[in-house]
Parts: structure tokens; C-alpha cells; sequence
């Protein structure tokens, strides 16, 4: 069985966000994958959402067996967990949100699944931690290092390390 290198940002603003991250980490690990790699905790202002507390976010690498779908399927079973509501024309508030980053080099367009995930370069919450994580990690798409998207990344919000 093929063993896949997957990168994973999770994130938090309601609740005990840290105790949030750590339980997920564990679920992680139980039902998907060992953690090979982990970020920094980043805290930053909610990304596209007004009025709302801040984020704790952490970039983890796993190891897994698990195909794109068995993930989304296990992670929609974290999300639940946590009370993760869903809203089609908005960002709500949530307890825990898990977004693939990354699955391997491969590059996944499907209805349920986009791989890498489209927005990551746009976003300063999630480059910071990935470009502590993997620097010299090139982006499948747009060609580039972790680090060289961090720094042409025109997100202005502040991304600090908890």
C-alpha cells in the first residue's frame, strides 16, 4: 500500500482553540495518519469573516494510507465532531476546520476536492506556517516555494506565533 505525504491546516476560533488543535492532532493520528510534521500555533484575525475572534492555526504533515476521498471523508467526521455547520455564500465561526493543503504532488479538480487547495497562496495564515514547515516545498501549479509565495503574498493581516 502507497504511503502519502499530505499537508493539513488547521484552524480554530471558538471554544479552547489550542485544546481544539490538540484533540484534532489526535484524531489525526488515530484515524489517519502519523504526524510527521508540525507547525508553529498562529494566531491571526478571522480571514474574510468581520466581527469574529481570532484564529489558531497549525500546519501538520502526515503520513498516510488513506486515497483523497477516504481523508475528506474522516475529516468531515472531525468537523462534525466539533459542530462544524457549513454555509454556501458565507464563512461561519468554527471549533475546528481542517483543509488538505497538499496530497503529495498531485493535483486533484474534483467537486468535493480541490488539491491543492486553491486559496493557500492567497493566505497569509496558511503560508506562514507552511513555509516554516516545508520552505524549499514547491507548489505543484504556480511553481513556486513555500517561501517565495510567503513573501509575494499580499495578505496584509498580521499572522503572529502563539
Amino acid at each position: 500500500m502507497t504511503i502519502h505525504s499530505v499537508f493539513l491546516c488547521l484552524g480554530a476560533n471558538l471554544g479552547e482553540r489550542e485544546a481544539n488543535i490538540e484533540e484534532a492532532s489526535l484524531f489525526i493520528t488515530f484515524n489517519m495518519g502519523d504526524i510527521t510534521g508540525k507547525s508553529s500555533i498562529y494566531e491571526s484575525s478571522a480571514w474574510g469573516m468581520e466581527n469574529s475572534p481570532e484564529f489558531l492555526n497549525q500546519v501538520l504533515k502526515i503520513s498516510t494510507k488513506l486515497s483523497p476521498k477516504e481523508l475528506i471523508s474522516e475529516i468531515a467526521e472531525l468537523e462534525v465532531f466539533f459542530g462544524r455547520e457549513r454555509s454556501p455564500s458565507k464563512y461561519l465561526d468554527r471549533e475546528m476546520d481542517v483543509d488538505i493543503l497538499f496530497y503529495d504532488d498531485e493535483i486533484i479538480d474534483g467537486e468535493k476536492i480541490q488539491v491543492p487547495h486553491p486559496r493557500l497562496h492567497l493566505r497569509r495564515f496558511v503560508l506562514e506556517p507552511m513555509a516554516e514547515l516545508a520552505p524549499e516545498m514547491i507548489h505543484p501549479v504556480i511553481k513556486k516555494t513555500m517561501q517565495q509565495l510567503l513573501n509575494e503574498c499580499e495578505d496584509k493581516n498580521e499572522v503572529r506565533k502563539k
